[in-house]
């Protein structure tokens, strides 16, 4: 998904930077943020850094 996706489907579809700003917060690991991708398809930022969210991606079998 794209961070706008994400903040359409949580009800705010003009939220996107919204969205990008509260998941470069979270350390819980059970919310998979590194999922969610610039709507130009690029990966984005990630706060354990961009080549973690690149290496995790990968591992699920995503093609970066």
């Amino acid at each position: 998904m794209t961070y706008g996706e994400v903040a359409k489907m949580a009800g705010s579809p003009k939220a996107a930077r919204a969205v990008g700003n509260i998941m470069s917060h979270n350390w819980n690991k059970s919310i998979p943020c590194h999922r969610v991708v610039k709507a130009d398809g690029t990966t984005g930022g990630y706060n354990r850094g961009s080549a973690k969210k690149i290496k995790l991606l990968k591992s699920e079998g995503v093609n970066i």
